[in-house]
């Protein structure tokens, strides 16, 4: 049978639950409220959505510290309400993955207290990764790593007796004891999990920290380098990230997706550099798709955009895959901040109370414009983050007393975390919550200034950020950008990327200087142009088929 590798060049929306829509106004997101946006989602122009956990957990890390696989957290709805999520998706023609959190667990989980239960040396403590401390009373931690959240990864847990046992090793929250994934046992659970959602319709799984369920044997102490993202990426790679033994988890995982009808997707978070070494994520037995983290962090310059556009082309080209673009998710600031600031932002960290500079948000924005257009003439997949068609900025003035992230704590108070980029997004201006909940509630507070980012006070106005979006959407499927090629135009100025895709000519103007177009005619712009484009400016020319 012929496939159609819808994947290649699809455009996937990020749904965030607890901050989309609230159906039955206790201030937090669920899945009935996605259901009834659905046709919103479908009408911006996108193909697929992406779920993040929606699944049985005492939410410690909002969903990623996960009770039950196999469950909906009653605070986001039912299995019946999934399933008319799916069936109303398959509805509209949109494909929907989940999210998928396999190196950790919650302390609440069965495994977890079954574990603690049985005691030292027991198969159920098999399933973790529980270690004997280290020194003469086992009082020091097995080895020296750090938390991505900060503090120790290890924490110590007492005998039936009293008295001090083993410790378990946590990379994110203590409430995150991780697995080992050596054990079959672990591997198999996960068969039947992938196995259980994928009889329920779903078209594929985006996989959290898909590059942290293997750690080097013997678990040996490694420092990180100072600065560095936590969640890996390093120019040297740490002993719990991106050990080769995870490729043969996902090569058992291709194969039970291919037991289905067809064409499931498997999606990498995967925090690896360099792309050559990312690259083998996604080789043809294993995943499909793996998010391309370095463009994320690519600062606003010309130079470094266009170097990574070309290396990513390249690295995913040679083992046959498409690269996988993206701007914002739900761990970094949202890029209609990121991109005005000069401010340390180390993923999943955010900015902090110190932070030197406050962003501009008129340049952030027109930024985040030029950018995404940039993004969106790119062969390959897209990956859209809920509220980015809004022109969301990252909110850096929640006070404290709402601050959820663990980052937060962790830390003492030095780093926001991600809860800036969490906000609960604005539907309509002059509603409760801004249309979010019917009443009023909102898990996190959302700024009084967003009523004027509200869909409904963009939708059908020429110049907003959200028929933007739509615009460039329509267009990218018309002239299927997604499926084309990049072929570099010369005779620009530095600061400028020119590109031309199919009959698509894509000019940035990452500087200031104005610029002089070409002949054609403007099918789109970031910014309002005529012959000449103006600095942070991004335009599409329709030019004749070569």
């Amino acid at each position: 049978m012929l496939r159609s590798e819808w994947w290649r060049s699809a455009v996937i929306y990020q749904v965030y639950p607890r901050s989309f829509s609230d159906s039955n106004g206790d201030g937090l997101g669920d899945l009935p409220g996605i259901t009834q946006r659905l046709p919103t989602i479908r009408n911006l122009g996108v193909d697929a959505l992406w779920l993040s956990p929606f699944y049985t957990s005492p939410q410690k890390d909002a969903g990623y510290d996960v009770a039950d696989y196999r469950d909906v957290d009653p605070r986001f709805g039912t299995l019946a309400d999934f399933d008319a999520l799916v069936a109303e998706a398959h509805r509209l023609d949109l494909r929907l993955i989940v999210d998928l959190v396999p190196n950790h667990t919650s302390d609440q989980h069965v495994w977890f207290q079954q574990a603690l239960a049985a005691g030292e040396g027991s198969p159920e403590r098999a399933r973790y990764l529980f270690r004997d401390g280290a020194g003469p009373d086992g009082d020091t931690p097995p080895n020296n790593w750090e938390s991505v959240f900060g503090g120790p990864a290890w924490t110590r847990v007492p005998r039936p007796d009293g008295t001090p046992g083993q410790w378990y090793l946590h990379l994110f929250d203590t409430s995150q004891p991780d697995l080992d994934w050596e054990n079959p046992w672990v591997r198999e659970q996960f068969h039947d999990i992938l196995r259980f959602w994928l009889d329920r319709g779903v078209d594929g799984f985006r996989v959290d920290v898909a590059h942290g369920l293997i750690k080097k044997k013997g678990l040996p102490d490694y420092v990180a380098p100072k600065g560095g993202a936590s969640m890996g990426g390093h120019a040297s790679t740490p002993p719990y990230w991106a050990q080769p033994g995870v490729h043969e988890i996902y090569r058992a995982w291709r194969k039970v997706l291919d037991e289905y009808p067809g064409e499931q997707v498997l999606v990498a978070e995967a925090w690896v550099n360099p792309l050559s070494k990312l690259a083998q994520w996604v080789r043809p037995d294993e995943m499909d798709q793996a998010f391309n983290f370095d463009f994320l962090e690519t600062a606003w310059d010309a130079t470094a955009i266009r170097r990574v556009i070309r290396d990513s082309l390249a690295a995913f080209g040679k083992v046959g895959a498409p690269s996988t673009w993206v701007l914002s998710n739900h761990d970094v600031v949202r890029h209609a901040t990121r991109l005005a600031i000069t401010t340390d932002h180390v993923q999943g960290e955010g900015i902090g109370p110190k932070s030197p500079d406050k962003p501009n948000r008129v340049t952030g924005l027109r930024r985040a414009r030029a950018a995404t257009l940039l993004m969106l003439a790119l062969p390959g997949s897209a990956y859209l983050y809920q509220g980015e068609e809004l022109g969301l900025p990252e909110d850096v003035e929640l006070p404290d007393s709402a601050r959820q992230d663990p980052t937060w704590f962790r830390t003492n108070h030095e780093r926001y975390g991600r809860d800036g980029c969490r906000v609960p997004i604005p539907w309509e201006a002059l509603a409760p919550a801004f249309g979010f909940s019917p009443t009023g509630e909102s898990w996190l507070p959302q700024p009084p200034e967003w009523a004027g980012y509200a869909r409904d006070a963009q939708e059908g106005q020429p110049d907003s950020t959200l028929e933007l979006y739509k615009a460039a959407l329509a267009l990218r499927a018309q002239h299927g950008l997604g499926l084309g090629d990049v072929d570099w135009l010369r005779g620009y100025p530095e600061d400028v990327i020119a590109f031309r895709n199919g009959n698509v000519i894509v000019i940035a103007n990452v500087g200031t200087q104005i610029v002089t177009l070409p002949p054609g005619v403007i099918a789109l712009s970031s910014e309002p142009v005529s012959a000449n484009l103006p600095g942070e400016t991004t335009v599409w020319l329709e030019a004749a088929q070569a």
